[in-house]
C-alpha cells in the first residue's frame, strides 16, 4: 500500500564553498564564498500520530552540522546526498526520504530515496 503522508523540517547552516572548475561566465564561483545553506528534509510516515516527531528529526539533522560548514568544493547536490545517506541509516524501517539543499534559498538541489521504487 502506498502512503502519501509526509512530514518535513527545515534548518539552515552557514558555510563556505567554491567551484574550482567553474565556467568562465561564472568564474567568481571559483573563489571561496559564503552561503546560508538551507536544508529541507521530507519523510513519508505511516500514520498521523507522530510516527516521526518533527522536533526529534530536526534536532538529529542539526546535530549532523555542529558548526559552520566548510564544504570546500561540494555542491548542493553533494550535501543533499550526504545527508540523505545519513538519514537512511537513522530510521529503523525503509521509507521515502527527500533532502533539498539550497544556497541562500535561491538555487539548490533535491535528492530522494524511495526504497519501494523499482
Amino acid at each position: 500500500m502506498s502512503n502519501d503522508t509526509k512530514i518535513w523540517i527545515t534548518f539552515a547552516v552557514p558555510g563556505i564553498h567554491c567551484y574550482p572548475e567553474a565556467p568562465e561566465d561564472v568564474a567568481y564561483l571559483r573563489s571561496p564564498h559564503r552561503h546560508l545553506f538551507k536544508f529541507k528534509v521530507t519523510v513519508v510516515v505511516e500514520h498521523d500520530d507522530r510516527e516521526v516527531e518533527f522536533h526529534q528529526l530536526l534536532n538529529w539533522c542539526r546535530s549532523q552540522y555542529a558548526t559552520d560548514l566548510s564544504v570546500d568544493y561540494k555542491s548542493c547536490e553533494m550535501l543533499a546526498r550526504e545527508l540523505l545517506h545519513r538519514l537512511g541509516g537513522h530510521f529503523n524501517t525503509p521509507r521515502f526520504i527527500e533532502v533539498e539543499v539550497s544556497e541562500d534559498g535561491e538555487c539548490g538541489a533535491i535528492v530522494s530515496y524511495d526504497p519501494f521504487k523499482g
